[in-house]
């Protein structure tokens, strides 16, 4: 399968998606490389290291295993390369501005022209219709006008966004898995079609039951974090970081009485402040009194233990119980070691090779691979446009004029 991937923020991780899986994807940059190359948190390293080495951590992980091209769109020539390598390609991946593409004479139904088979998977943050579909952007104003946005932070603060493009990923991953029915359907049929995602509506429903909240009670949900719900259930300090708990509330009744036991086997000082009938009313676990008392009894006994030792007792005893893990927990973890879960990337330039996220998924007769590092700008111009007809004093004339 060939994927052509014009290259922008929000499509990159659904590209990542396709190469994971075997796919031929080709960046797309313009002439001296995209912007998505500058993206922080950069690799460190040495002083004298290559100028063109890829520094962008986020630019090495998002485009592992795929090749690049450089082509300037806003010249003739560059549209009817694009339209050349299209004419070829199974699925091209656009997250520009809606009808830019069209606007240059290589939207879908001008690309689709010679390959009726062709998916196109535009995703941009309003969709392709619509009175917000021509305005501008980035990921954190996509989390806003999702309202997932409002959902983020402490109630005493204005709302935060969530770490690490969130609204970019849902796009992506929505984007990838219409395009995978696209893709079946044109290779059933012959016919491929546009698919058009819209990051606000991934962000819609990533608020989960929100809407339904207020549509059924006129709640409107508000921000929680650092609130304690119920006694019982929320984030208690351990001795080496955190842990969450849910041994009482709406839903956890059923592991109060377990959670008693193990306080009693271990002879946690102040149990007894824990028993009586009031502890099975959600009313009074929603208390302030109940969770200042459940607080100086767990919380005081829970601080002296490490996190390990709590989600093991825990869940020996049956009682929900999560160690809260921080990166070097994760690295460090023998169930992900047990996947195999991290791998190794071996970008050239790097001082050594970088271990980073694999796939959240295990396919048996046909694996995720890594592929080979992220690519330079135009490290592939030769064989791709060469694969595609380009002679080679055709290419250099190109280059020349700035084309490629």
């Amino acid at each position: 399968m060939r994927v052509l991937e014009i290259a922008g923020a929000a499509g990159q991780y659904c590209g990542k998606l396709f190469a994971g899986l075997g796919a031929d994807v080709i960046l797309v940059e313009p002439p001296g490389g995209a912007n998505i190359r500058n993206c922080a948190p950069y690799a460190s390293l040495p002083p004298d290291a290559d100028a063109d080495t890829v520094r962008s951590l986020a630019f090495a992980y998002f485009n592992s295993g795929k090749r690049s091209v450089t082509l300037d769109l806003s010249k003739p020539d560059g549209q009817a390369l694009l339209r050349r390598l299209a004419a070829q390609a199974d699925m091209v991946i656009d997250s520009g501005q809606p009808g830019a593409l069209a606007a240059l004479g290589c939207g879908y139904e001008a690309l689709s022209q010679a390959n009726p088979a062709l998916v196109m998977t535009s995703i941009t943050p309003f969709g392709q219709t619509g009175p917000y579909s021509a305005y501008l952007a980035d990921d954190l104003v996509c989390l806003a006008a999702g309202g997932f946005l409002y959902l983020g932070g402490y109630p005493d603060s204005p709302p935060m966004g969530a770490y690490g493009g969130q609204a970019h990923l849902g796009g992506s991953m929505f984007g990838a898995v219409a395009a995978m029915l696209a893709l079946t359907h044109a290779e059933a049929t012959g016919q491929g079609e546009h698919v058009d995602v819209s990051m606000q509506e991934c962000m819609v429903l990533a608020m989960e039951n929100a809407v339904q909240f207020y549509d059924l009670e006129g709640t409107i949900r508000k921000r929680t974090a650092g609130v304690q719900r119920f006694a019982g259930t929320g984030v208690y300090e351990c001795s080496d970081g955190h842990i969450y708990m849910m041994a009482g509330g709406i839903g956890a009744n059923r592991f109060w009485g377990r959670t008693i036991e193990w306080l009693t086997e271990e002879g946690v000082p102040g149990i007894e402040r824990l028993l009586g009938g009031q502890w099975q009313e959600t009313d009074y676990l929603q208390s302030d009194e109940a969770k200042q008392i459940f607080m100086e009894v767990f919380g005081d006994w829970a601080r002296h233990h490490s996190k390990a030792y709590l989600y093991s007792e825990g869940q020996n005893r049956h009682v929900p119980v999560a160690a809260i893990n921080a990166v070097d927990d994760l690295i460090a973890s023998q169930q992900l070691a047990a996947r195999n879960y991290f791998m190794t990337l071996d970008q050239p330039g790097w001082p050594r090779p970088g271990r980073m996220p694999g796939a959240p998924y295990q396919l048996e007769r046909t694996p995720w691979r890594a592929g080979a590092p992220a690519p330079l700008a135009g490290q592939h111009n030769a064989e791709v446009y060469g694969a595609r007809g380009v002679a080679a004093d055709d290419l250099a004339r190109l280059v020349a004029q700035g084309v490629v």
